[in-house]
């Protein structure tokens, strides 16, 4: 069944999709379409990957560079039996050819395995993947006898018992290449569309008396394909429920599915407890025995084991294990946060390395900086890290206490052990073990509160008499 070659079709315009983004790089689940159906296919044991790419081709190679794929250009788009053609050089006396579909995400390499284990089994010319649906309207319906396809009749040609049928063709086949290619130079565009139809070589196939196999796909899910932003949204959640089921599976409890989001590349520890309305998005990793509280986000993100996020952001940032963050935390890229670390409300981190134990309660900025073992950070801290043209880095060391309503001026270091007074603007290093206090000495003016209501109530009185008057 191994190193067969996956023709993945995937130059059509998209024109209904409204976007001037190639249709195939709309994402489901965190990435491109196009990459669900590669991900499948190199899954199912494809030796070879060839794309066949059309409007925005540069794009679309772009996205999938590195990838182990190749690319042909169909450069007029002409149907689906020529956009197969132009894979000819690439593809042609590999054995086994799988054809797919760029824009059907939903197709699992299991199916994709079976229908090529079933191929070469059998040995047909083609094996033609089917499903049974509730509502064929608009497809191709199978004409078979028993497992041979005997044609593939299109809506309009249907005769009206052949409409009745509710087995499909979802465009996955599997071909000889040694006869494909030779059966595609015999296929006619005499059609409205003036294209060259796949499924014609059905056709060609049957004439010439070799076999053509149906093979049936369980889920009848798995060959819906994407053409607008409804079918876009549609995909999304059915992927979605597999993702969240496969966790749920796996030893994660979700309090309810239907309101959270994951991505295909995101992992998640066994007994970690993930709340309505949390988005874990990129190439995120959860560690075992977190409780993650929405609305919460992480994107491209760490976090450790016995984890505690609620109602935050995390992006780009690693979080070590038995950290608290939140409620109402926003930690921006580059963040680093050890064990054991408390980030409370109303707190950004930008950039910045936490070390274990440390706190930053609340209601702070902490940007560039570098902070150590047991740290506390009062409340209203602000790490004033941007002078207008360049970001400078702040030093807080092992087991300082920064008082609250604090300004650090960057580039500073508050040596270890030291104190900064509550309401201080540090400018320059604190020495280790000391006190920093910079702030204006207090002045109490006794009295002037009430010569202040006193003035403030005769202006009144005399703006009153000018009004009268």
């Amino acid at each position: 069944m191994n190193g067969f070659t996956a023709v993945i079709l995937a130059a059509g315009e998209g024109t209904r999709m409204k976007s001037d983004i190639p249709k195939v790089l709309h994402r489901v689940c965190g990435i491109p379409m196009l990459g669900h159906v590669i991900n499948a296919a190199k899954k199912a044991g494809a030796g070879k990957i060839v794309v066949v790419v059309g409007k925005g081709a540069d794009e679309v190679k772009k996205a999938f560079e590195g990838q182990g794929v190749n690319f042909v250009v169909q450069a007029e788009q002409k149907g689906t039996g020529h956009a197969l053609m132009q894979a000819r050089k690439e593809a042609e006396g590999d054995g086994i050819i799988l054809v797919l579909y760029g824009d059907m995400p939903l197709v699992t390499a299991e199916s994709i395995a079976a229908m090529v284990q079933f191929h070469s089994e059998h040995r047909p010319a083609a094996t033609v993947m089917t499903a049974r649906v509730q509502d064929p309207t608009g497809y191709g319906r199978i004409i078979r006898d028993k497992l041979r396809v005997l044609a593939i009749r299109e809506e309009k040609d249907a005769l009206p018992e052949e409409k009745t049928i509710n087995e499909i063709n979802s465009g996955f086949y599997c071909f000889d290449a040694s006869l494909v290619f030779e059966a595609l130079t015999k296929v006619k565009n005499d059609n409205r569309q003036g294209e060259f139809y796949l499924t014609d070589v059905v056709e060609i196939f049957n004439k010439e008396g070799r076999d053509v196999l149906a093979f049936e796909a369980a889920d009848p899910l798995e060959i819906s394909g994407i053409n607008d932003r409804c079918q876009l949204a549609f995909a999304q959640k059915v992927m979605q429920k597999r993702i969240i089921e496969r966790w749920m599976k796996e030893g994660v409890t979700f309090v309810n599915p239907d309101t959270c989001m994951v991505d295909v590349n995101v992992t998640i520890g066994r007994d970690t407890i993930i709340y309505p309305g949390v988005l874990l998005e990129g190439e995120t990793h959860i560690g075992g025995g977190c409780l993650i509280v929405g609305p919460s986000r992480i994107k491209d993100s760490s976090i450790g084991n016995n984890s505690e996020i609620i109602m935050s952001q995390i992006l780009e940032s690693t979080v070590a294990d038995g950290v608290k963050i939140g409620p109402f935390s926003n930690l921006r890229p580059g963040c680093r946060i050890s064990e054991e670390v408390k980030i409370g409300d109303f707190v950004e981190i930008k950039n910045t390395s936490v070390g274990p134990g440390s706190k930053v309660p609340h209601l702070s900025y902490v940007g560039d900086a570098v902070i150590g073992r047991k740290v506390n950070i009062g409340a209203g801290t602000i790490f004033v890290n941007y002078d207008g043209y360049k970001k400078h880095q702040t030093m807080v060391e092992d087991g300082a206490f920064i008082g609250c309503n604090s300004n650090l001026i960057a580039p500073v270091t508050v040596k270890s052990g030291s104190y900064v007074a509550a309401g201080s603007t540090i400018t320059r290093e604190v020495p280790e073990d000391s006190l920093a206090v910079a702030r204006a000495r207090q002045e109490n003016i006794i009295g002037w509160a009430e010569k202040r209501r006193k003035k403030i109530k005769e202006e009144k009185i005399e703006g009153g008499i000018r009004n009268n008057g």
